[in-house]
């Protein structure tokens, strides 16, 4: 009986549909585990075989799970709406509607190919209206909250209006305007359009103006992705900076509760630090600098810094290009030089200007005034100081930072060398603890005495507060797109301005409306201001950020069919946290933090009993293609050789190619040139090698497929190789795997070869799940090669059945569970490859005791359902089993088989290793001697002499001397 797995495969895929096997209740009363893939935006390229990567290890740990009697939810879901749909569905002529549903129902059939265990009733789509709905009442929900610091929550923006009718906003600071302050009868004073203002400023969801990559000639806004070097990515058309009204959520306000959470979730260490970086809090203190030739009482250059302390090393300011004061200082000499320098700035995202090492700056012409020398110091403006963060402003001190120093240098800016404490001595110095005492803000840091005593004279002498800042800011949520969530707003008086007021709960979904045509809104706006219907009702035209519906999506999975809630407190309360959360390392910023202060938000408001989303996290590694190189010639000579190479392309083979510019290289392919074109009078002058990407698919190996790759390309129809023994041998280079370098591998065609659970094993046995590592498909052979060896172990391919109702042996009881004790302790703690080679060294250990006892078999097949589980499913029914293996129970360990009481012994006549036998741990020098001497191998090699001494090391070897 042969493994057929194409026939078996393509059955338990029915099978498991039609009997709903992977449904899971909210009612169970075995305990819960969630285990979560970040889900896919569904690409029309769809599945590659890296992609897969993390759903295989997900899936293994969930069938583990149930294996091992927990209540498991594993679901599957599409990141639909956003821009990559969008702009797929523009390079192709389609709405992305039907794009987005088609490359969805691709997903979908590739990844039942491979077996997943997901309930699929419980699918969700981000750009369901049944879905969106709820991402609509969420974010209305943060719009009608503030963040009440005194309770360290979000609260109903209710109560913040009771306050300000009592008191005003003395108990609340106005986040969004400090400077802003009112008493309770300056409130009620206040018109409605005035309050709402104020409101907006508390909002955690609120609107305000912001800078957007501007592109006039594609007239709509871009990415920052979308942007490179100042120009669009589609096109190279010019970009520029333009402030539109966005909206943003106030995810500053949850910082410190972002940081705190940090410390009770399993993340890597690697990943805390870039969420910790991001987030970037730091202690310092803001300090306030006259602008010499100002009017008295004119706004000052006020700066961020946290080194206070080193205030008398100050050569020189910068301020941001986009900072406030730079036009109103700017002098007339140094006017068109800044002009300059701004329409260059204009033209570059953030990202670049973080990321780019190379300096530039400009002298506005102004001076800032030192507060304690009275020292005249210039002020430059620069794009590596970035209004977002700080004040826009820092004090620049050389000889303290390199960055600073550097900027100095090529600028050729005099660099003097005071820093430390020169505070000393200006008046009495307080002392540290005296300080500490009345700086809750200090939050116990313990800080340098030069610090603390810096920050008290700034206060004291009324131009410095001690400050603690971010580096993150709030969150920017629209985007002027089409296919995205609609915002449940509309805007009283007219578009855009006056009053936002929140559609009812009633009303929603508010749905996106289905036009033909989405191409940018006037000025900017989003495509929803070109649709009549929407603008007559004074709808909001943004929509938002592809990130909106994934910051919840994971809630929505344990309640999907719930109508009247986005997630019922029960299915929340029963489910709880994502105990095991896997995906790539490129969402450790944007989607995590954002994922984890909606749920901290949803916990204050109380519609939730959790505020960390996620237990526990794994980031899966890159599956790195392994492309194939040929190498074309490219000739220079004497007769027609040009015009001939053009239309009959030569190739020279990878050893050849690597022999260029040696006399070698030039004679053997002269010689072979003049044979290709059959011309003994042709004279090569030069000889040069172009590499190209071939597609992998038609290259065994390292070898080419020449017959394919003639007819993989029209111009390669007539093509001529040049070989080495003759194969056509292609170079090989490690890279990302991508379409465009031809090195894509997909997961249809390798089940289709080799069946899903080879494929399933492979992949986990390329190595860690956390590590990239490059595919080869030439691998795969040997898991192969390893299921069809085990499938010998209860059939064989011309006797048929061969398994036995047979008491098992000692030593096989002790072979299979070693095998269960490796592949549970490498399954628990994610190491899959070596899961996979646990069960490759038991299946072997099997083979060789020519053990077929279903006593043991039984226990093989619980154990391999997580990695091979179409073939465990067929060869538990084949065994007479009725109920699916994943109901069946994972073996339980007995201890006595794993205690070794034998060991196998290398046997050396003379040193060197002629055998190997086993024998008992107990066993004496005397018993060892008569075991070894009768050993036939061993009589044979001793060939009649006599040993003169049996060497017995215990647990380590023998060696018998002649």
């Amino acid at each position: 009986m042969e493994y057929n797995f194409g026939d078996i495969e393509k059955k338990w895929q029915r099978l498991w549909t039609e009997q709903g096997i992977y449904r899971v209740s909210n009612n169970a009363s075995r305990p819960k585990y969630y285990v979560l893939d970040m889900f896919p935006y569904p690409s029309g390229a769809g599945l590659h075989v890296g992609h897969p990567l993390g759903y295989i290890a997900s899936d293994i740990f969930a069938r583990y799970k149930r294996l091992k009697g927990f209540n498991v939810l594993h679901p599957m879901g599409y990141d639909a709406f956003g821009l990559p749909a969008e702009q797929y569905a523009i390079d192709h002529g389609i709405h992305p509607a039907i794009s987005t549903d088609n490359n969805i129902a691709n997903f979908r059939r590739q990844m039942d190919n491979i077996g997943f265990a997901y309930d699929w009733t419980r699918e969700v789509r981000t750009s369901d209206p049944g879905y969106y709905k709820w991402t609509q009442w969420i974010f209305l929900q943060l719009f009608d909250s503030f963040y009440d610091k005194r309770e360290n929550k979000a609260m109903p923006i209710e109560a913040l209006v009771r306050n300000f009718e009592k008191d005003g906003n003395a108990h609340h600071p106005c986040p969004g305007d400090t400077a802003l302050r009112f008493t309770a009868a300056e409130w009620s004073a206040f018109d409605r359009l005035r309050q709402q203002d104020i409101l907006m400023h508390y909002r955690l969801a609120y609107c305000g103006y912001g800078e957007v990559n501007w592109c006039e000639a594609l007239g709509t806004v871009l990415a920052n992705d979308e942007v490179i070097n100042g120009v669009s990515e589609r096109g190279g058309f010019p970009v520029v900076k333009k402030k539109l009204r966005q909206w943003y959520l106030r995810i500053t306000d949850y910082a410190d509760r972002l940081l705190e959470g940090l410390e009770t979730v399993d993340f890597s260490d690697a990943m805390k630090e870039m969420q910790t970086n991001w987030i970037g809090k730091s202690f310092g203190a803001e300090i306030d600098f006259d602008i010499f030739g100002q009017p008295a009482g004119s706004a000052k250059l006020r700066v961020y810094t946290t080194r206070p302390d080193t205030l008398f090393g100050v050569d020189f300011m910068v301020i941001a290009p986009e900072h406030e004061l730079l036009q109103t200082i700017t002098s007339a000499e140094q006017r068109p030089a800044v002009d300059e320098y701004l329409t260059y700035v204009k033209s570059r995202s953030e990202r670049e200007r973080m990321a780019e090492k190379k300096i530039t700056g400009c002298f506005t012409g102004a001076f800032a005034i030192h507060p304690f020398s009275g020292l005249h110091i210039p002020i430059w403006t620069s794009e590596y100081v970035l209004a977002g963060y700080g004040t826009g402003a820092i004090m620049a001190v050389p000889c303290g930072d390199q960055r600073d120093f550097t900027f100095a240098r090529y600028f050729d800016l005099p660099v003097t060398n005071i820093i430390g404490d020169h505070f000393n001595g200006l008046e009495a110095n307080p002392t540290k603890e005296a300080v500490l005492q009345n700086s809750s803000f200090l939050d116990g840091l313990v800080m340098k005495d030069a610090m603390v005593i810096a920050i008290k004279k700034l206060e004291d002498k009324g131009i410095g507060t001690r400050k603690v800042n971010y580096r993150m800011r709030d969150a920017a949520f629209s985007r002027q797109r089409y296919w995205g969530e609609p915002f449940p707003i509309v805007w009283t008086n007219s578009l855009g301005f006056g009053i936002a007021e929140a559609l009812p709960e009633t009303a929603l979904p508010l749905e996106l409306p289905h036009v033909e045509k989405y191409g940018p809104g006037p000025e900017g706006e989003g495509p929803l201001a070109n649709v009549p219907e929407w603008t007559a009702r004074h709808l909001e035209t943004n929509t938002m950020p592809g990130y909106a519906g994934s910051s919840w999506y994971f809630l929505r999975y344990m309640d999907p069919h719930n109508e009247d809630s986005f997630c019922s407190r029960a299915a929340s309360d029963y489910w709880g946290q994502v105990d095991l959360y896997i995906g790539g390392a490129e969402h450790a910023v944007g989607h995590l933090l954002y994922s984890r202060m909606w749920t901290k938000f949803l916990y204050d408001r109380g519609y939730i009993g959790h505020e960390e989303p996620y237990k526990r996290l794994i980031n899966q590694g890159m599956i790195q293609g392994s492309s194939r190189i040929v190498y074309r010639l490219e000739l220079d000579g004497s007769g027609n050789i040009d015009d001939l190479s053009k239309h009959t392309p030569v190739f020279v083979s990878a050893g050849v190619a690597a022999m260029q510019g040696s006399p070698e290289f030039h004679e053997l392919v002269s010689l072979a040139v003049r044979n290709i074109f059959s011309n003994a009078g042709i004279q090569l002058e030069s000889i040069n090698v172009s590499p190209l990407h071939v597609d992998v698919n038609i290259v065994d190996g390292v070898e080419l497929d020449i017959e394919a790759f003639k007819k993989w390309r029209t111009e390669y129809a007539d093509a001529e190789f040049i070989l080495e023994e003759d194969k056509y041998i292609c170079g090989v280079e490690v890279e990302k795997m991508s379409k465009r370098l031809y090195n894509v591998v997909n997961p249809n065609d390798l089940v289709a070869k080799y069946g899903a659970d080879t494929y399933r094993m492979y992949e986990m046995f390329l190595g860690p799940v956390e590590q990239s590592k490059p595919w080869d498909t030439k691998g795969i052979e040997g898991v192969y090669r390893f299921i069809r060896k085990l499938w010998r172990l209860f059939f064989d391919e011309t006797k048929g059945k061969v398994w036995k109702t047979d008491k098992a042996t000692e030593q096989e009881l002790k072979c299979i569970y070693r095998t269960i004790k490796k592949v549970e302790d490498a399954t628990e703690r994610f190491s899959f490859n070596t899961g996979v080679s646990a069960l490759m060294i038991g299946v072997n250990e099997l083979t060789d005791l020519k053990c077929h006892k279903k006593e043991v078999l039984d226990r093989l097949i619980v154990i391999l359902a997580p990695y091979a589980p179409h073939l465990a499913e067929e060869l538990w029914h084949l065994l007479g089993n009725t109920t699916s293996v994943l109901d069946a129970p994972f073996p339980v360990v007995e201890e006595k088989y794993l205690v070794e009481s034998a060991k196998n012994y290398p046997i050396a006549i003379n040193g060197k290793t002629r055998t190997e036998l086993n024998i008992a741990l107990d066993a004496t020098q005397q018993q060892v001697e008569e075991i070894v001497l009768a050993d036939d191998i061993v009589k044979k090699w001793l060939d009649g002499n006599t040993p003169k001494k049996v060497v017995y090391v215990k647990n380590k070897m023998i060696n018998v001397v002649v």
